[in-house]
């Protein structure tokens, strides 16, 4: 069985752990537009393809599935995850099951306003939420909201463009500048992460995985610990039934005066999916055995608890012979 990691970067560690659970009967493929991503010389093959907005992408990745005999892809990107999502029935013509949900979910998770939107339709606490500033000061005059705030993309990964903004005269200045923006409670309590899987065949929530965080580096965790609470497991449950995604996820919640707010959602492997694994939550057994048609059964909680991720530096040395080129050879 052989599994195409897509715009795979930096994820050598996640690659590591689909090759250890595939324990040699099957290939971890990556692929990437930029020849020193460490990942490509962790993967089993690799291969340099177009950006994603090339229009030749996506046949490449087809023209790569069928040399390498793919049965699933997983795109670890979230701008390739818009792409993808409309194209599944695509590659499922050529026996590759693309794990991604479906585009209204995809699309939901990265438009922060939309998301904004779903969680208060639902009754779930969210930040507060503004794309218009007349709103936002009418709310300022109230007192139902005050300084400071987030102003971030509307559409954004990564923590790219966030910025934390102090009075109104530099609210406007940034808002003059972009019209993209969106203003964004500021949260003043302590942030979880949380990692989901749903069953591709049950679609049933087959685990959730809480963790506590303790450093962030450019946009990702960096260090963590785990952690078990029921109200948080049934919240996040809830939540994830009612937006439908399926495979896995990554969730935002910041806990403030002992209350929880979900913040944002990204449907893929987030960078703290490392302490899950570690702590026990396979979720790349749980592709494997879908992707073999067997339904995982639900395990929520069985994880160990106050478990340290520590993330840190290694280095890869090639010389210039050595990198991959664009027809997947060194």
């Amino acid at each position: 069985m052989n599994i195409l990691m897509t715009s795979a970067g930096r994820r050598t560690q996640l690659i590591k752990y689909f090759q250890q659970e595939l324990r040699e009967k099957g290939n971890i493929v990556a692929v990437d537009c930029n020849q020193t991503a460490p990942a490509l010389y962790i993967a089993d093959k690799s291969y340099i393809v177009p950006r994603i907005d090339d229009p030749n992408y996506l046949d490449k990745l087809k023209d790569i599935c069928k040399d390498e005999n793919v049965k699933a892809i997983i795109s670890l990107l979230d701008p390739e995850l818009s792409l993808l999502a409309t194209k599944k029935e695509e590659f499922k013509e050529i026996g590759v099951e693309v794990i991604i949900s479906e585009s209204n979910v995809i699309e939901t998770c990265f438009d922060k306003y939309k998301m904004f939107n779903f969680l208060k339709a639902h009754n779930f606490k969210t930040p507060k939420t503004y794309i218009d500033i007349a709103n936002f000061e009418k709310d300022l005059k109230d007192n139902e909201i005050d300084f400071p705030v987030f102003v971030k993309p509307r559409n954004g990964s990564a923590s790219l463009g966030i910025n934390k903004v102090s009075n109104i005269d530099e609210l406007k200045l940034l808002l003059k500048h972009n019209e993209e923006l969106l203003i964004q409670e500021y949260m003043d309590g302590q942030e979880y992460g949380v990692d989901v899987y749903v069953d591709i065949i049950s679609q049933e929530i087959i685990s959730i995985f809480l963790k506590k965080k303790i450093r962030m580096r450019a946009g990702e965790t960096d260090k963590a610990v785990s952690i078990k609470n029921k109200k948080l497991f049934n919240l996040i449950k809830e939540f994830i039934e009612k937006l439908g995604v399926v495979g896995q996820a990554d969730i935002d919640v910041f806990v403030v005066d002992g209350e929880f707010y979900i913040s944002e959602v990204n449907p893929r492997f987030g960078g703290g999916c490392l302490i899950a694994y570690e702590c026990g939550e396979n979720s790349p057994q749980y592709i494997i055995n879908n992707l073999k048609g067997i339904e995982n059964k639900p395990n929520i909680g069985s994880y160990e608890e106050n478990m340290y991720m520590i993330r840190h530096d290694v280095v890869t040395m090639k010389h210039k012979s050595e990198l991959i080129d664009c027809k997947g050879e060194n």
